[in-house]
C-alpha cells in the first residue's frame, strides 16, 4: 500500500491522540473533517492503523513497577519456545517480550506492583525449561512509548 504524505502527518497525529476530533486533524494537515474520516476509514481497513487504545496510569492502577528481564531458555528447540511464548501471551502482567538473537533468547518486560511480586511472578512464568533469567528493575521511566516513527514527519508529536 502506499501512503502519502497526508497520510504520513495524520498517522502521527492520531498516534498521539486518537480521540481528536476530525476537524482540528483536518486544521492540522488542510483537509476538510470528512477527507480526514475516509483516509482513517482507509488506514484502518488495510490495518496500518492496528487499534485506537487508551493509555492508562500504571502507578495509579498500581502497577508502578516496571521490569526488564532476559531469558534463556534450557532447549532451543521450537516446543520450549512455543509454550515460553504461550506463557507470555497468557500472562497480562507482562507488557512485551521479543525474541531476540545472541546470549539470551527472549527480553521481556512485566509490570507488577513491587519487587516481592516481580519476584513471585519470575518464579511462576519461567519454569524448568528457562536455564536462567536475570532481573533489571527499572529505577525510572524515562520514556515509555508505543508510538511507531512515521516517515517525513520529523515534529515531535510530544511523546
Amino acid at each position: 500500500m502506499s501512503l502519502d504524505e497526508l497520510d504520513h502527518l495524520l498517522l502521527d497525529l492520531v498516534q498521539a491522540d486518537a480521540a481528536r476530533p476530525l476537524h482540528d486533524l483536518g486544521d492540522a494537515v488542510g483537509l476538510s473533517p470528512s477527507a480526514v474520516q475516509r483516509r482513517l476509514t482507509r488506514l484502518r481497513a488495510e490495518g496500518v492503523i492496528r487499534a485506537e487504545v487508551a493509555v492508562l496510569d500504571p502507578e495509579t492502577l498500581g502497577a508502578g513497577m516496571t521490569s526488564v528481564i532476559l531469558v534463556a531458555l534450557t532447549d532451543d528447540d521450537e516446543k520450549s519456545h512455543a509454550a515460553f511464548r504461550e506463557r507470555m501471551l497468557a500472562e497480562p502482567r507482562v507488557q512485551h517480550c521479543y525474541s531476540i538473537v545472541g546470549q539470551w533468547d527472549y527480553v521481556v518486560v512485566l509490570l507488577t506492583p513491587d519487587l516481592k511480586a516481580s519476584r513471585y511472578l519470575s518464579r511462576k512464568l519461567f519454569d524448568k525449561h528457562v536455564k536462567r533469567f536475570e532481573t533489571l528493575p527499572a529505577f525510572e521511566v524515562v520514556k515509555s512509548s508505543q508510538a511507531v516513527p512515521v516517515p517525513g514527519v520529523s515534529r515531535g508529536s510530544g511523546r
